[in-house]
């Protein structure tokens, strides 16, 4: 957990004042609904079909479970009950009334929580790896270069304007938990044959209207420079992002228009022209941030216990242990992945009920922390192998321990046309009719398969980096669904392929049972993942048996 200094509450405390003031001006009438847009933004807040909708920054994706109940209260204090995690690991609420929010701001600012540039044409939230810090073979903590860039572009004046929103991601593993090639900004830590650690800069990816696969800039920034090439990323973009054009203003855009040999050699005199920058981080700068994060006392714990040895006599235990908990960098530990994906349930929602048990759990199990992955599920980071057992009945009895992580249930959904004003068609309703169709025998006979779902082309939802991805969209007044295939957001990222016409609402849960049927009899053996059956075979046969008989 990262502690926050006073520096950074002074911050949070001001910014809630500063809001407080324009809410006030606006409820007044002083200002009008578009001039008080571009402030609302600026702290988390849309106006969407029903009410305000309120989204809550959780840095990198790490909570404490001081933060969690903090949360809980502010759902269930300001909202309807529950909260909203999203793939930008945030938490939303959907039916927050204005002349409150800025109460609930200042509540949360209380524990070092804020809704800063969650939202508007400025730098995100920077986000990682859920596993940060505790993945096995990481090349060191990752979350240590997302606080440093977000205490540096946090309210940065040359970067609060941009032609538009702007998104980090940061990985310091092997296997990419945090899909950084479908970034603006991209960047997987590891260390040059002397042995130095930096980054590997990837630019342009992004989804939405014009889906890129972010490319490779710079294969290797030191560290201690990272600030300052960021920095000339941005310089770069600020100048030449198209300003005049919504659809053409994301930086995907202009890397594409200019081809990434070109952007590359702008950003490089950008940073030359720069010189030895102020940005240039020293080791103590480093080391300070990295001071200010506190890791478990961890024990010398056996790697297989009696108690886990015992409890592996239960069918139900084994089948949650095999699927959602995985292996931990220090021996005798765990980290357990808690769905957020129950069967006929929306995807991603927690009830504030549901957190603060989380939360009691954490405090438990798991030294106090939780994280929030981009797959809109929770992990406790923490979990003693001995503690498992117990652990697993207390998720259960929360309705938090579906074994479907990663499973053709493990469904990623935007709240679509049931919350949002952008959206063409419904996401939610088609994902919990889906969790109905595939039983867990069935969904573990398929594998590993992700479906995401959005309910408009701004891919909230991040259809087309699934290995099925729907889309919804609007023909003459009526809700139609977009089928792609093949997608991934991993390490191998790339775009899933249109199999054909998209289909009607009441269509899409069989076409999606279609395909599952095709890639069962196509698949050459039990271990090939969807995913490389689409990429053996092509969309063809997965198309021919979706319209032979429509």
């Amino acid at each position: 957990m990262y502690a926050y200094d006073e520096l950074d509450r002074t911050l949070i405390n001001e910014r809630v004042s500063e809001f407080r003031d324009q809410v006030k001006r606006r409820l007044s009438g002083e200002l009008t609904e578009d001039e008080f847009k571009i402030l609302r933004l600026q702290n988390g807040v849309y106006l969407q079909l029903h009410a305000y909708m309120f989204r809550v920054a959780i840095p990198y994706g790490t909570l404490s479970s001081k933060q969690l109940r903090r949360l809980a209260h502010v759902a269930r204090r300001y909202d309807r009950g529950y909260g909203h995690f999203t793939t930008r690991q945030n938490i939303q609420y959907n039916w927050i009334k204005l002349a409150e929010l800025p109460d609930a701001l200042a509540e949360l600012a209380e524990v070092g929580i804020h809704a800063m540039q969650t939202s508007g044409n400025n730098m995100r939230n920077v986000t990682s790896d859920q596993w940060a810090g505790v993945a096995p073979g990481e090349v060191e903590d990752p979350r240590i270069w997302s606080e440093i860039l977000r205490q540096h572009t946090t309210l940065h004046p040359e970067f609060s304007f941009l032609p538009r929103k702007f998104k980090i991601a940061i990985t310091a593993s092997e296997h990419d938990r945090a899909a950084i090639k479908i970034h603006d900004i991209g960047l997987r830590l590891h260390k040059n044959a002397d042995g130095e650690v930096g980054f590997e800069v990837l630019v342009g990816g992004g989804l939405g209207r014009t889906p890129f696969i972010a490319k490779t800039i710079k294969p290797f920034v030191h560290g201690r420079d990272i600030l300052s090439y960021v920095e000339a990323i941005l310089r770069v973009y600020n100048q030449y992002g198209r300003r005049d054009n919504i659809y053409k203003a994301r930086i995907k855009i202009l890397v594409h228009e200019l081809g990434i040999e070109k952007f590359a050699k702008e950003v490089d005199e950008e940073w030359k022209q720069m010189g030895d920058s102020s940005l240039t981080l020293d080791r103590s700068a480093i080391e300070e941030v990295r001071s200010r994060f506190s890791y478990p006392a961890y024990e010398k714990l056996p790697h297989m216990p009696d108690e886990l040895k015992q409890a592996a006599a239960d069918p139900l235990f084994e089948r949650w242990r095999k699927n959602s908990v995985a292996p931990h960098k220090v021996q005798g530990y765990s980290i357990v992945t808690l769905s957020l994906k129950p069967v006929g349930g929306p995807p991603g929602d927690a009830t504030a009920d549901q957190m603060d048990a989380v939360a009691d759990l954490a405090d438990r199990y798991s030294f106090g922390e939780i994280r929030v992955g981009h797959e809109q599920n929770l992990a406790l980071p923490h979990v003693a192998k001995r503690d498992l057992p117990q652990l697993w009945k207390a998720l259960d009895r929360l309705g938090l321990a579906t074994p479907n992580v990663n499973l053709v249930t493990d469904i990623i959904a935007c709240p679509g046309l049931d919350y949002c004003s952008l959206a063409n068609a419904r996401s939610i309703p088609i994902a919990q009719e889906l969790t109905k169709r595939f039983n867990h025998d069935t969904a573990e006979l398929i594998g590993r398969l992700h479906i995401n779902i959005s309910g408009c082309i701004n891919a909230c939802g991040h259809h087309h980096v699934g290995h099925i991805g729907i889309l919804g969209v609007e023909k003459n007044g009526e809700e139609f669904y977009q089928i792609t295939i093949g997608g991934r957001a991993d390490e191998n990222a790339q775009m899933g392929v249109l199999i054909g016409p998209a289909v009607r609402y009441a269509e899409v849960a069989d076409v999606i049972e279609d395909i599952v049927e095709a890639y069962l009899a196509l698949r050459d053996r039990p271990e090939e993942l969807f995913v490389d059956t689409v990429k053996r075979l092509g969309v063809e046969p997965f198309k021919e048996r979706v319209y032979a008989t429509r």
